[in-house]
Formats: C-alpha cells, structure tokens, sequence
C-alpha cells in the first residue's frame, strides 16, 4: 500500500482534455481513462485535489460564472464514477498579475495545507506542464508525475526527457518530474500498481 494520501491534480490536460480557454460547459471532454484512473484512486482512499490556473478569467476572455459551470459540468461527468473532488481550487489571475496561487507559486498548496491538513511528504503532484511540475518542487511534495497528454509531450521534450518506452518510468536524479506517465491511467498505475 502506498504512503501518499493526496492526489493533486492539474485540469486542462490531465484530466479534460485542453480546449484553450474553456468556458462553455458543452466543450468538457473527459481525457479517455481518466474517470476510471480517478475512480481507483478514490477507492484506494486517496483524497482527490484540482489546482487549476484559470488565466482567461483575467484576461477577460470568460467570467468566474463560466469558469464555474465549467467546474459543476466536470463534476457532473465525474460524479457517476463515484469520484469527488475534495476540494476544487483555480487561480484566476493573468500571467502578470503577480499573485501567490498561480502554479507554480503555492497559493493554492497553502490553502490547502490550512484548510485540509495536507503535508508534503504524503502529496503527489499529476500535471502536464511546467509549472504544474515547479508547483510540485515548490510545494517540496513527495512525488511529481508529468502526464504525456495535453502539453505533457512537448513538456517533456522541453526538459529533454528520454523517450516513454512504458505506460510510466520513474526518471533517473530524484527531481521534479519522479516520473513519466503516458497518460493518467498510467499515472494511477504506477501510484497504485496495475489493475488487475
């Protein structure tokens, strides 16, 4: 059994797939395997986290309205899987407004360490870009999972990662990301072991 109890997980990428800028709920499309992925955490008795940047919101392309229907229809597609999120966190600020929740600053880790208790060393960090995983260093959390969908390839290319030869790969230097997952089925799978 593993010592992680809290999954922190990004949104656009990880778990739905990126449709830049969403605000209409109609457009939210579940990552194929992700409720799946989220059902068996949540029944290993993993608590389930989103931390979002929702930048659109200022820059004035959609209203905190439509980030939030966006949020309920999520919840909606998820709900007959049996999985909650605990707690749905977004900054909605723009790049350059100079806030502590926009990923990578840790905002949103401090809320969450206030309001919920979480520690460091029993959080796991799944996202698909950059400052999803500098959140995770930031944070000092137990273990980071860069996610090969939606930026995560051109992601990991960036960092000059070697290539996924498996669902997932633990990456060699002990740094943020631990490890490389081909999506967050396979995320799941190395948390959890595969499903048999």
């Amino acid at each position: 059994m593993t010592h992680f109890t809290d999954i922190l997980l990004d949104r656009d990428g990880t778990v739905i797939a990126d449709a830049h800028y969403l605000s209409d709920p109609a457009q939210v499309e579940l990552l194929p395997g992700a409720a799946q992925a989220l059902a068996r955490l949540t029944r290993a008795g993993m608590n389930l986290y989103l931390v979002t940047n929702q930048s659109g919101i200022g820059r004035g392309y959609y209203a905190e309205d439509d980030y939030q229907s966006v949020r309920r229809r999520l919840e909606e597609l998820l709900a007959p899987h049996g999985v909650r999120f605990r707690a749905t966190l977004h900054c909605p600020h723009a790049p350059d407004a100079g806030c502590a929740c926009r990923k990578p600053g840790t905002g949103m880790w401090d809320s969450l360490r206030r309001d919920y208790g979480l520690r460091p060393e029993t959080a796991v960090m799944i996202g698909d870009n950059t400052p999803d995983m500098d959140f995770a260093k930031a944070c000092s959390l137990a273990r980071s999972v860069l996610v090969l969908t939606g930026h995560g390839a051109r992601t990991a290319a960036t960092l000059g990662l070697p290539p996924l030869e498996a669902p997932w790969a633990a990456l060699p230097g002990g740094g943020h990301p631990h490890v490389l997952a081909r999506d967050l089925a396979a995320a799941t799978d190395h948390l959890l072991g595969p499903e048999t």
